[in-house]
């Protein structure tokens, strides 16, 4: 089974998260950036087709063997609904219709929702945005593992499990570190998931189920993609919090590899996040970065200095300001 991970705490700071300090750097010496921020006119179009490619999906699934649906669902459902999902985290920044139409992206983000099968949008730009203003912070970022997760997934074989796991405990961990009020937004998420599910096992049946929500928990659980769950913040360098990706699976992803620059600029689309890196180089070129999400899979669960408590965490001061 492996080595039980000697670490029994998160790495705990006293300084701020560095971002913020960055941000203003870089555009103090290329204030040319700025115009990089705004919507990505392209992002509402590829949504939609990607939502008509799940739709014809499940239609021509439900003709086909069982053994083609299981087929079908790791090789591609897991794909475009793992995509999918980080569609709806580009639209949380409010990239498809811009900040002046805010209310559009969050009715955008339920429709983008649909052939994930679970509702979550509206609650993940909620919690999405208090992980980027208070990163670390604790009980205010949920991306930070329970102390549960810490102390049980501890050993190869659990840390295994605890990355297929990935999307039950994405789900539960706001309910036990940060649960806030339900909105109507978060009511209408739900019931026109549910509606939707409902239409499409009435018309398609199992098989379209299956594959729409299995490919779910497929792709964010052992997948190669789900290894930017762990890429982006896990301290697999003491000291560093933040990690950058720059391989080919940013084309399937909206470059949320270039995570050090999202995090630095979170309102500039991820289709111009490379220029950012382009443009500031200097800042981005010398950090740690990761060529491969499986490397990073597989480096994560070997690893016996590394676990859920590989996190650096900080205690918040003054007032904070959630969604």
């Amino acid at each position: 089974m492996g080595n039980r991970v000697a670490r029994e705490d998160y790495e705990w700071v006293y300084t701020d998260q560095p971002h913020a300090d960055r941000r203003k750097e870089i555009l103090a010496k290329y204030p040319e950036i700025k115009s990089l921020m705004g919507p990505d006119p392209r992002l509402k179009w590829i949504v939609c087709m990607m939502v008509a490619v799940q739709f014809l999906a499940f239609y021509l699934i439900k003709d086909l063997d069982w053994k083609w649906v299981l087929f079908w669902t790791y090789a591609f459902s897991s794909c475009i609904n793992h995509s999918m999902t980080l569609a709806i985290h580009e639209i949380s920044h409010n990239t498809a219709f811009g900040n002046s139409k805010a209310t559009w992206n969050r009715y955008f983000a339920i429709f983008a929702n649909l052939p994930i099968g679970l509702p979550y949008s509206a609650s993940f730009k909620r919690y999405h945005l208090d992980h980027h203003r208070y990163l670390g912070g604790d009980g205010v970022d949920v991306d930070i593992p329970t102390e549960f997760e810490g102390w049980f997934f501890c050993t190869r074989v659990r840390k295994f499990i605890w990355i297929i796991l990935q999307p039950l405990f994405y789900a539960i961990r706001p309910l036990w570190i940060n649960p806030k009020p339900i909105t109507q937004l978060e009511v209408t998420n739900v019931v026109v998931q549910l509606a939707f599910d409902v239409l499409l096992c009435w018309l398609g049946g199992a098989k379209p189920m299956f594959y729409m929500l299995a490919g779910s928990m497929l792709g964010m659980g052992m997948h190669p993609i789900s290894g930017h769950f762990i890429a982006e913040h896990y301290m697999f360098l003491k000291g560093h919090e933040t990690y950058s990706y720059y391989g080919s699976l940013n084309l399937l992803t909206f470059n949320v590899g270039y995570h050090n620059e999202h995090h630095d600029f979170p309102s500039i689309p991820g289709r111009r996040l490379p220029l950012v890196k382009k443009i500031a180089a200097e800042y981005y070129d010398d950090l740690p970065q990761y060529t491969s999400w499986m490397k990073v899979l597989y480096d994560f669960i070997m690893d016996d200095e590394l676990s859920p408590f590989s996190r650096m965490k900080r205690k918040l001061r003054g007032e904070v300001k959630q969604e």
